[in-house]
C-alpha cells in the first residue's frame, strides 16, 4: 500500500539544522511532485518547498528561500529537507506530500507528519 514515512524531526536551538526525510513506497515515486508543508499550532497548512519529479525544478515559501533546500533521490525513493538557520517560527509539524497521476488518475498522498520545535 501506500506509504509515505517522514522522519528526522526534533527539537533544535535557535540557528541550528535538521534534516528531514520522507520514504515513499507503493507508487511510483519517480513520477511524482514532491512537497513538504507545514501546519504550526492554531495556523493553517502552508507550502514549504517543492520539487519536479526529477528535481530539476524547485520552489520555496518566501519564509525558507535561502534557508532550506529541497533534494531527492529517485533510486532511493526518498525526499529530503535540509533547514538550516532554524527560527523559533520554524516549529511546526512537517507533512510531506505526493502528487501525480497513474493513467487517468490524479493521486494526492501524505505522510503522518514529524514535530519540528525550534527554541529561541
Amino acid at each position: 500500500q501506500v506509504q509515505l514515512v517522514e522522519s528526522g524531526g526534533g527539537l533544535v536551538q535557535s540557528g541550528g539544522s535538521l534534516r528531514l526525510s520522507c520514504a515513499a513506497s507503493g507508487f511510483t515515486f519517480s513520477s511524482s511532485a514532491m512537497t513538504w508543508y507545514r501546519q504550526a499550532p492554531g495556523k493553517e497548512r502552508e507550502l514549504v518547498a517543492t520539487i519536479s519529479s526529477t528535481g530539476g525544478s524547485t520552489n520555496y515559501a518566501d519564509s525558507v528561500k535561502g534557508r532550506f533546500a529541497i533534494s531527492r533521490i529517485n533510486a532511493a525513493n526518498t525526499v529530503y529537507l535540509q533547514m538550516n538557520s532554524l527560527k523559533p517560527e520554524d516549529t511546526a509539524v512537517y507533512y510531506c506530500n505526493a502528487r501525480g497521476h497513474s493513467g487517468v488518475r490524479v493521486y494526492d498522498y501524505w505522510g503522518q507528519g514529524t514535530q519540528v520545535t525550534v527554541s529561541s
